[in-house]
């Protein structure tokens, strides 16, 4: 199927390594041009030569997207963007009564405040323009959420309400605002997890890991392409009629029937 996207601009943050690069990817292979983000020049230079090998204009940007400064130095190479995908990294597991106040304010400001800034860049130029695509990565946490996750599930469903109340707005200038729920994704992140879980069980990594893997009902690890090829239809032209909705990926293993 041709996405309709071909020469579009998109702006990803997060996206020199794991699910961002996925997506970056997944859209140029569409024809899209793409600015990625990252904080190591070594993993945004591997991905670009990876991206510009797919005959698309890619701009790397070195940038702590948590930063006014960070996220203003996003938007000066990428100006107008017609597809914006938020992805950054996740808070930290633990213990609920372990988290501090500087806990939940940096869970906040990376996983609610910083997307939602960009967002409101963005989207107002979108809607001028008669066609926007805004994706946000948060996790399965939102709708299924965890104590020893609580800093990842408070403030991305904090973006989530946003969002939606957001997208029933922009909906009418052809811009939709969706979500992607990732669950057990192969990734840096689940590696950590898994360590994580290893180390406070006193389980071996790939016991952890099989653990994990058994919890899963497709008895496997996603792929972060197969996100990837979800984003990248959500930013499609055939999506317009798709917007203020969370799609779980998580290999069948939601247990909630909404």
């Amino acid at each position: 199927m041709d996405l309709g996207i071909s020469g579009r601009t998109a702006l990803l943050t997060a996206s020199s390594r794991g699910l961002g690069k996925a997506c970056a990817v997944a859209l140029a292979a569409e024809g899209v041009n793409v600015t990625i983000n990252g904080l190591s020049e070594e993993n945004l230079a591997r991905t670009t030569e990876e991206i510009s090998a797919l005959g698309v204009s890619v701009t790397p940007i070195v940038a702590d997207i948590n930063t006014e400064t960070g996220r203003e130095d996003l938007l000066i190479a990428c100006p107008a963007p017609d597809i914006l995908v938020n992805n950054n990294w996740g808070p930290p597991p633990g213990d609920w009564q372990s988290f501090q106040h500087a806990d939940w304010s940096s869970a906040v400001e990376s996983n609610m405040l910083a997307p939602i800034m960009l967002i409101r860049s963005v989207v107002g130029p979108m809607c001028e323009r008669g066609f926007g695509r805004i994706v946000n990565i948060t996790s399965q946490m939102v709708k299924s959420p965890f104590s020893v996750m609580g800093l990842s599930a408070g403030a991305r469903a904090g973006l989530t309400a946003a969002s939606k109340a957001l997208s029933r707005d922009v909906a009418q200038y052809n811009v939709t605002i969706n979500n992607l729920l990732p669950e057990r994704i192969d990734t840096e992140r689940s590696r950590y997890m898994a360590r994580q879980r290893a180390e406070s069980s006193g389980m071996t990594y790939e016991e952890a890991r099989t653990e994990i893997v058994e919890s899963i009902a497709a008895k496997r690890m996603g792929r972060p392409e197969e996100l990837g090829a979800a984003c990248a239809f959500l930013c499609s032209a055939h999506s317009g009629y798709i917007s203020g909705q969370n799609l779980q990926i998580d290999g069948g293993s939601y247990r909630g029937a909404f």
